[in-house]
């Protein structure tokens, strides 16, 4: 099932780079969320957009939003990922493929390789609910990063 704006985003608790547990409803209790779930750590597409994410931390931050990024990675691949990209969030292991089946967005067949997370993203808000979601069909296509800001400036 499709998560859409307006619905409750499905809770979870998934580790970190460093192994530390993190629960979506902890989070978004605090601030707004902006989960980006992404295929493949050191890939060129979502090296882009996880560095996007990055270098507009500050500008997220300043809607009250913490930026997740998802993947099947394991926890030390991403480790290794977020220090060279130096990325200044924290990147959360599905290695169980149990969140991306959660959110709807796992990719059936990508170049041979079954159950990557698709690109999406969702903005949710400090009560939990989904005010933005971007599923993107093509993995190639980055997300309308615009439309996310758009989110988050409306809460």
């Amino acid at each position: 099932m499709a998560i859409t704006v307006g619905t409750k985003a499905p809770d979870f608790t998934l580790p970190d780079q460093d192994l530390k547990p993190v629960t979506l409803s902890t989070e978004a209790g605090v601030h707004n969320v902006v989960l980006a779930f992404f295929p493949a750590a050191f890939t060129s597409v979502c090296t882009k957009e996880l560095c996007t994410f990055r270098d507009s931390l500050a500008r997220l931050n300043g809607a009250s939003a913490a930026v997740y990024g998802i993947s099947v990675d394991t926890p030390f691949s991403l480790k290794k990922f977020a220090a060279e990209q130096q990325l200044n969030f924290p990147l959360l292991s599905d290695f169980n493929k149990e969140v991306i089946r959660r959110y709807d967005v796992v990719i059936d067949d990508l170049l041979g390789l079954k159950g990557l997370a698709k690109r999406a993203v969702f903005v949710i808000d400090k009560g939990g609910m989904v005010r933005h979601a971007e599923v993107l069909a093509d993995a190639r296509n980055e997300p309308d990063y615009a439309r996310v800001h758009a989110a988050l400036a409306a809460l």
